[in-house]
């Protein structure tokens, strides 16, 4: 069962976004206002099978619910890989989307300028602008959930990349010729640390993973900051998705013990690895920043 929550008056209308974020096991939507509030939001969890039907229902309902509110543009934020703005999605976790055309299908049902882009960059958008680095110029946001993905900022900007796919950081390899990886590799971070690694390694959901599997989750997440941190001069990491916020603090002092370690360099003192000051936000006033920032553009 779906929730929706929030209510507008006919004369507050106000210029929002609607907000969009896809991933492996829910997909949520909200209406954002330009100054970063959620005024309604809704969730469901993500199918197996058809999600675009599920996701486009979603979407319909929330746009429905709400009046007094002028949707500027619509931003989405979706696991990769994905071609560049988001034209196809092939989310790791969503096998039913090879190339799907992600950013036309949600135009099309909102009659929205929409923008489309990776859920962690997205992340980092958010944080940068309301959360735990908004005073900060230089830093990683991390994303462990479903899947493990980064957003990298330097001199305050998003880096896109080639082809806008700029901080896979879950296929960093933290443990050579290491367990398979859904991207084809092996070794790589989100085939040791996700949900569903973790659920293939103990049999249980991450939030009851034994305390030996927590600590080393965080030592991994830790070492390949640590990397991060020496080529990119970053002066924070800041983690969120439900795997990582569900294991709490056990988990951010064994990723800040390791990152430590293995961080030697001068310029990098100080550094150091935190949980996202949105909360469970933090994901769709992402979405709406993907928005915000193309907006911004113009």
């Amino acid at each position: 069962m779906s929730t929706v929550s929030g209510v507008v008056k006919e004369q507050e209308r106000v210029a929002a976004i609607l907000a969009v974020d896809i991933g492996g096991t829910k997909l949520a939507a909200a209406v954002v206002d330009l100054d970063g509030k959620i005024i309604l939001r809704d969730r469901v969890p993500t199918p197996a099978r058809d999600p675009w039907t599920t996701l486009a229902n979603l979407i319909k309902r929330v746009q429905a619910s709400i009046s007094g509110v002028e949707l500027l543009a619509c931003g989405v934020a979706c696991g990769g890989p994905m071609t560049l703005n988001g034209e196809k999605v092939s989310p790791l976790h969503i096998a039913a989307w090879r190339d799907f055309e992600l950013r036309s299908m949600v135009a099309q049902i909102t009659a929205l300028p929409t923008f489309v882009d990776n859920d962690a960059k997205a992340l980092a958008l958010s944080e940068g602008w309301m959360g735990a680095t908004a005073h900060l110029q230089n830093f990683m946001a991390v994303v462990v959930g479903t899947g493990v993905g980064a957003g990298l900022v330097l001199d305050s900007q998003l880096l896109d990349g080639r082809q806008g796919n700029a901080g896979h950081v879950g296929h960093i390899i933290v443990e050579p010729d290491g367990r398979a990886c859904l991207c084809g590799g092996f070794g790589c971070l989100e085939a040791y640390i996700s949900g569903p690694a973790i659920l293939l390694q103990t049999g249980r959901e991450p939030m009851y993973a034994p305390a030996n599997v927590v600590q080393r989750s965080g030592q991994l997440l830790g070492r390949a900051c640590a990397s991060v941190a020496a080529v990119a001069d970053i002066s924070r990491v800041v983690v969120g998705g439900s795997v990582a916020l569900g294991w709490g603090e056990a988990f951010f002092q064994a990723a800040n013990s390791e990152f430590v370690l293995r961080s030697k360099l001068s310029f990098l003192a100080g550094a150091d690895i935190v949980p996202v000051g949105l909360g469970d936000s933090s994901a769709l006033i992402g979405a709406a920043a993907i928005a915000r920032r193309k907006i911004g553009e113009t």
